[in-house]
């Protein structure tokens, strides 16, 4: 059972038995339920997350999504971690020590229009180590806000390596023998001077700080020292090119021993001046000497906030951007600009005529069910409420108080039934698992249970839904009913309160970074990576507009913290709007994926240029104003979205228009009128699609060179005309200040905008605080359970008719259909291969959509994303074939074959994408008239069946629109 108390701010009572908490009204359990996955790894890691930390190691709960994630989170290792990007070193762990690599060149691979990446992949120059040192594995001494301490034993020798984001230094403490420098090639010398030796390997500059006394002996591409019988050293990495290496090398040394042994973030929410300060602080430990202060790299989203202190030159180059230092500080700190969120954007256009008419006809489309749960899992459930949201948020601004009433209560059912963990129920609830101190909600998805990957992305569209249902019905909100369960959510994935110990400090936000890590354990050749930052974005508004609604300034100043950091941090490394940071020759102005080591123009799902784009843009919310910071990028982004799909938007044609009027309203206003045929993304509707550009055309651009004194404003100018909006999601009427003097009196309940065309009343102020809705829709009470997996293959005949009609994306779902939508999760069964390794299907499992309308791309390609997984087999490997008969005439015009994918022998799934390449084509593409398309995937290799997931975690898009 939990403890009844948690210290800290905002601390919720809990109360409950051995296998279930309760909050206010909510609940939860403790009891695993029947078929729920936990983390995966080596041993018993599922039940003893520690086993790869020493007892020095901080009590509490194991930090996950972090950089170094990979060192106590084995999924692929039992014995050391994959490579750690700290920036600007990357290291790797081995039985002989630690791996340095600082790649100065990188690798780029795919073309301008493509799918391409860039990766400053590790190339280790040497490993540090203690001579003689063969330890079986590593363990974690200790971390602290932005450091990790591996620690390595071979049961004669032992050392410790302080290792962090932004050190050009990494510090040592050995025993049991000499310190040892191996190097991957014979390293040049360049200063030897006692206890200091520079050495270049590979082109890079390091020096070796040894005690006073001690000196370093080279024998070929080995570099030793005594260290005087002291035990401790350190290695820094100088920047390249620089003139007098030898005197920068004494000015490091300076603080070479002044060995970091704790960072820490500290963070302030001024309203008044709308600025967050950010100080970043370092504890250091004198080796010898009362010495005091380090050497600090910054990032770019840093070094451009930096207030109070100068870098020196010259800097280090990263995969992301140059990173400009400090010599001798202790800390530093930044100030950004907070430029405001809404609850939505504000209704400012004409309140008559056509345009009022259509937006009710589409709100009229959504009324019945506007809470449509395409999957039973925590992000697709997510998604919809998300959903709901929106549509009573413009509702509640029309006056529409039908819809948005029934947007509410499908809210309300919705949260109410997840956060209800009554007795025997298995699905749709959280369970608390205080070996790894993590809250998850079942029927988990996309590794949200076994790899703890994702928490910000599908909390947050809870967390925002419960903020829009707490304007309206606080007492739903209140600690004592379902508060509570909110705030175990947000602390679950980005835990604010460093007093509360049932979770980790800020789990999915790298404080160092700027910016949230998505998977959990971390555990590739690349690094952590992650794909939606708008996605983390969502989380971040849900805090400030949660902590709004609900009076709780700690949560809100978090998602002020998160939102603002991040948001330079998106700018800077997803989109590069200054043009500095991404590689000259990659080719592309954003990226999909952000890896430790580089960025991808690619995403985990798909190859669609309108979704590697638009899966940073959504969901498109009055948190997501960032997005148009800058009006000229947002056009060259859509731009290059344009090129490379070698027309407009064939798919998710809502997300790029919202995204594009925040740079050009009035154009994206025209291209939805001439298009408004589309089908919208599956967390969008026509009826916010249409509002949110309409809106925007008349309001302009976002103006970020005034701010207000009220986290909930944004400021828009059209022409050289401002108009001022402000939020208040209180049931208390505020007053809000502009920084140029413009004051607003915002009435409970209302946003108010006030602009160049005099908007202060009717359709450009939102409804007040409105009776809790008294209807509430039907809520399932047995959900769907999740499919097991069988060793029975699934057959290849379908068990009911294929789906016709639909769109250019398809998921891959029960019975054989080849769907328009998600639909419910589950699994098929793919049969063991039967011999014959022949690109030919054998025993396939199929999946087929007939009666298709649609147009062909030309020069697009097949795209798919499968999550395939052959548990603990061996030498498995699934091949696909996708098949297209034009006109449903029976014949196939067009037919693909693609390599096979060879699984690993971990449970978990992996994604098999179109990248593995065709390996046989026949046919050529056409319109599809009445057409159809068959997906068959089976086991070209391996003695055992594989597992394929369906729903939302396996899509093909075709290149149709």
């Amino acid at each position: 059972m939990l403890a009844a108390v948690v210290a800290g701010v905002g601390a919720v009572a809990l109360s409950g038995t051995a296998d279930a908490g309760t909050v206010g009204a909510g609940s939860y359990t403790e009891t695993l339920p029947a078929g729920a996955s936990l983390p995966v790894g080596c041993g018993d890691l599922a039940t003893n997350p520690r086993q790869f930390m020493t007892a020095n190691a901080p009590a509490g709960p194991v930090p996950t999504n972090d950089w170094w994630s990979s060192l106590v989170f084995k999924k692929f290792d039992c014995s050391y971690s994959e490579n750690l990007h700290a920036h600007p070193i990357s290291y790797d762990t081995t039985a002989g020590g630690l791996g340095f690599s600082y790649n100065t060149t990188p690798q780029i691979s795919g073309s301008a229009t493509g799918v391409g990446e860039y990766h400053y992949i590790y190339q280790e120059d040497f490993t540090a180590g203690v001579a003689g040192l063969n330890a079986p594995r590593t363990l974690v001494d200790g971390w602290t806000d932005w450091t990790v301490t591996p620690y390595w034993s071979d049961g004669t020798r032992t050392m410790k390596a302080t290792i962090g984001h932004g050190l050009p230094f990494a510090y040592f403490q050995v025993t049991g023998g000499n310190a040892q420098i191996t190097a991957k090639s014979t390293p040049t010398v360049w200063s030897n001077s006692g206890a200091r030796i520079g050495y270049s390997i590979a082109g890079k500059d390091y020096v070796a700080y040894a005690p006073t006394g001690a000196t370093w002996t080279v024998s070929g591409n080995v570099i030793t020292s005594t260290l005087a019988g002291k035990g401790y050293f350190s290695i820094a990495v100088l920047p390249s090119g620089v003139a007098d290496k030898v005197a920068l090398a004494t000015s490091y040394g300076t603080y070479a021993h002044n060995h970091v042994t704790g960072t820490r973030v500290s963070y302030s929410y001024n309203p008044s001046t709308s600025r967050v300060a950010t100080t970043y602080t370092y504890t250091t430990t004198a080796r010898e000497g009362t010495g005091t202060g380090t050497v600090i790299g910054l990032y770019p989203h840093q070094w451009r906030a930096l207030t109070g202190a100068t870098p020196i030159a010259p800097t280090y180059v990263t995969a992301r951007g140059a990173m400009k230092v400090l010599v001798g500080a202790s800390s530093f700190t930044t100030s950004a600009v907070f430029n405001g969120v809404l609850p939505e954007v504000p209704a400012v256009a004409d309140s008559s005529g056509a345009d009022l008419a259509t937006l009710n006809g589409y709100l009229d489309q959504v009324k019945g069910n506007p809470v449509n749960v395409l999957g039973n899992d925590t992000y697709w459930t997510g998604k919809a409420l998300g959903v709901g949201a929106r549509i009573a948020e413009i509702a509640d601004q029309l006056g529409r108080t039908d819809v948005r009433d029934t947007a509410l209560a499908a809210i309300r059912a919705q949260l109410t039934d997840w956060f209800t963990a009554s007795s025997g129920k298995t699905q749709k609830l959280f369970y608390y698992d205080k070996n790894w101190g993590t809250l998850i909600g079942y029927p988990a998805s996309y590794g949200s249970d076994a790899e703890l990957n994702d928490h910000h992305f599908h909390y947050g569209y809870f967390i925002a839904a419960a903020a829009t249902l707490a304007k309206f019905d606080p007492s739903w909100a209140a600690t004592s009913a379902y508060g509570g369960m909110v705030d175990l959510l947000i602390r679950d994935a980005n835990n604010y309160d460093r007093g509360d110990t049932r979770f980790p400090y800020l789990r999915d936000f790298d404080i160092y970074a700027g910016h949230d890590w998505a998977a959990g354990h971390g555990a590739f050749f690349a690094g952590n990576n992650q794909e939606s930052s708008s996605e983390g974005m969502n989380f971040a508004n849900g805090l400030i507009q949660w902590g709004q609604a609900t009076g709780n300034t700690a949560i809100r100043d978090a998602g002020v913290f998160i939102w603002t950091t991040q948001q330079a941090a998106i700018n800077e490394y997803w989109f590069d709007t200054t043009g500095e940071n991404f590689p000259a020759a990659f080719g592309h102005n954003t990226v999909g994926m952000v890896w430790g080591d580089g960025g991808a123009y690619s995403t985990w799902f798909a190859s669609a240029p309108e979704q590697i784009h638009g899966i940073n843009m959504l969901p498109v919310t009055g948190g997501h104003f960032y997005l148009g910071n800058d009006p000229a990028y947002v056009t060259r982004n859509y731009a290059e979205m344009v090129t490379n799909a070698g027309h407009e938007p064939a798919l998710w044609q809502d997300i790029a228009w919202q995204y594009l009027a925040l740079g050009d309203g009035d154009a994206a206003l025209a291209k939805f009128r001439a298009g408004s045929g589309y089908t919208p993304e599956e967390g969008e509707t026509k009826a916010h699609t249409f509002h949110w550009i309409r809106n925007l055309a008349a309001l302009g651009t976002t103006d970020l060179t005034v701010t207000a004194n009220h986290p909930l404003y944004r400021v828009f100018s059209k022409n050289g005309a401002k108009t001022y909006v402000a939020a208040n999601i209180t049931n208390a009427a505020i007053t809000v200040t502009f920084s140029d003097g413009k004051v607003l009196a915002v009435p409970a309940g209302r946003t108010v905008a006030s602009g160049a065309q005099n908007w202060s009343g009717g359709n450009a102020t939102g409804g007040g605080i409105n009776p809790t809705p008294t209807t509430s829709p039907t809520t399932t009470t047995s959900p769907t359970p999740t499919v097991s997996p069988t060793t029975s293959p699934t057959p290849t005949a379908t068990t009911s008719p294929p789906p016709t009609g639909g769109g250019a994306v398809r998921y891959l779902q029960s019975g054989g259909a080849l769907a328009a939508a998600a639909g419910t999760a589950g699994t098929a069964t793919v049969a063991t291969a039967s011999g014959a390794n022949d690109n030919q299907p054998h025993s396939p499992t199929t999946f087929t959509a007939t009666g298709l309308n649609l147009t062909y791309r030309s020069g697009v390609a097949t795209a798919f994303g499968i999550s395939v997984d052959a548990g603990t087999a061996v030498g498995n490997a699934t091949q696909v074939r996708v098949s297209y008969d034009l006109t449903g005439d029976g014949t196939f015009d067009r037919v693909e074959t693609f390599r096979y994918f060879a699984t690993d022998p971990v449970t978990g799934w992996e994604r098999y994408t179109d990248a593995t390449g065709q390996i046989t084509t026949t046919g050529t593409f056409g319109n599809l008239d009445n057409g159809t398309v068959k997906v068959e995937i089976w086991s070209a290799i391996g003695a055992a069946p594989s597992t394929v997931s369906l729903g939302a975690l396996s899509t093909v898009t075709l290149p149709y629109q």
